[in-house]
């Protein structure tokens, strides 16, 4: 008996040994990356966010791996090579030194920190060849097989970009796509009647003579544990930074210009968990876009954009501070922008615009903005229209009717010098817009009408 309790207890110790060996193997990572805990406060509750930390990591500089300045195929190989060897093992930063380097894409893999020098550029070739094979992107909250983003990661876990270097988009060919040539929207219709029927995303192939679908600059595509630390980021062909599907992201001290067509800043699409803090943008779309995805395929995704907090922002250009859709279908919760300013001098519509349609569903609720400082407003601070089509009205029809609740508004001290009004609110009679709170709202001139009200239930403003 004794020796049958001995042998028992060595057969456990040696179980207990080799589970924790395989826990520190399934872990390795963790040798490298430690993973900050961030607490983020706001009106709806406090979250916990989760970070990559890189400082204890290998570093891999692309000049070991033959990166050259003047020779693109050689950095663009370099850059894919210092990735892997990263990758492989669970934690690396590749380091962009001094100098400016031509690259195509750059595609991420899990574990890595891509860190860019003080003076150092990745410029991004304007081929779209160079954005081929096809991967599984977006466009404008439709799923299809697109030219990759200058950035791509699918499916990551702990990766980042940092540093005090420069992100730069050539936009010799991307400029010209920024008007739509001949067959761009024909093809945009197509991708519509898909994803409306359901059409199997792996058949949405949308590279073509004629599609001219714009990549985005930035996008982590089904990612987790995000980081953007440092960076300053110019021109994108699209939007410029895309976390799509990903939780806990961080977007922290970017600075980001970008004047071409729907040039929006960040557009946190079916997101949950994320932070933008102290970042500066000048845009020629919204700085901050809100998205839940469109109609079909994000009924079908069932995943609302929630736990966004924005704060201590500057917005030099852009069309509005904060806007929210019109691509919402899958639902918005709890977003809270506090302490940002928008320059005196500053080209904007809207502090907050909220905008559906007929065709998107989805809801919104709970969101706060406070604290905001502003000079004159082309429009007004508060925005929320249901009948938003834009071109595609009369492009496509109306598939399936779905309307948005929209509830739960909160706006609190803000300031702006001249606008045309305060709130401007178009709901739907079948669906009225409620419950709306205005506190402590200061203009020094209005041009127009202070308020426009249709279809609204239990709006207050009080000083």
């Amino acid at each position: 008996m004794k020796l049958l309790k001995s042998t028992l207890l060595v057969t456990l110790l040696i179980s207990l040994f080799s589970c924790k060996n395989q826990k520190e193997t399934k872990t390795s990572a963790e040798n490298f990356l430690i993973i900050d805990t961030l607490n983020v406060t706001a009106p709806f509750g406090n979250y916990n966010i989760q970070t990559p930390d890189f400082k204890n990591a290998p570093q891999f500089l692309i000049t070991d791996f033959g990166a050259e300045q003047a020779d693109q195929d050689k950095t663009s190989k370099a850059i894919a090579t210092a990735i892997d060897s990263a990758h492989a093992r669970n934690g690396g930063t590749v380091v962009i030194p001094k100098g400016e380097w031509l690259t195509s894409k750059i595609h991420f893999k899990s574990h890595v920190n891509l860190h860019l020098e003080e003076g150092a550029t990745l410029l991004f070739s304007e081929n779209p060849q160079d954005y081929l094979p096809a991967v599984l992107s977006t466009w404008e909250g439709m799923e299809c097989y697109n030219y990759s983003p200058l950035i791509y990661a699918y499916d990551c876990e702990n990766v980042a970009i940092t540093g005090k270097g420069k992100l730069k988009a050539k936009m010799d060919t991307w400029k010209v796509w920024f008007a739509r040539p001949s067959g761009h929207m024909q093809n945009l219709k197509q991708l519509y009647e898909m994803a409306s029927k359901d059409v199997p995303v792996e058949e949405r192939q949308m590279v073509n003579d004629s599609a001219n679908f714009r990549p985005q600059f930035i996008q982590f595509n089904r990612c987790k544990k995000v980081l953007l630390e440092g960076i300053s980021i110019e021109n994108s062909p699209f939007w410029v930074i895309h976390p799509y599907l990903s939780s806990d992201v961080v977007i922290r001290n970017v600075n980001v210009y970008a004047h071409g067509h729907n040039n929006d800043g960040v557009d946190p699409e079916m997101s949950q968990n994320v932070l933008i803090e102290d970042c500066v943008f000048d845009q020629g779309d919204d700085a901050i876009a809100v998205k839940a995805g469109r109609n079909q395929d994000a009924w079908r995704l069932n995943t609302p954009v929630k736990n966004v907090v924005v704060r201590n922002c500057l917005v030099k250009n852009g069309h509005q501070l904060l806007a929210i859709g019109s691509e919402l279908s899958g639902g918005v919760e709890n977003i809270y922008m506090e302490n940002c300013e928008v320059e005196p001098n500053a080209k904007l519509n809207h502090l907050l615009f909220i905008k559906t349609n007929e065709r998107r569903g989805g809801y919104v609720k709970n969101i706060y903005m406070e604290n905001i400082k502003a000079g004159r407003i082309d429009m007004g601070v508060l925005g929320i229209e249901t009948d938003v089509l834009y071109q595609w009205r009369d492009l496509v029809p109306t598939y399936e009717r779905r309307l948005t609740q929209i509830e739960q508004i909160h706006m609190k001290n803000i300031k702006a010098k001249n606008v045309d009004f305060v709130s401007r609110i178009l709901g739907e009679a079948e669906l009225p817009v409620r419950d709306i709170q205005l506190t402590t709202i200061q203009v020094d001139s209005i041009r127009d009408t202070e308020t426009t009200h249709q279809n609204v239930e239990n709006f207050k403003r009080t000083e």
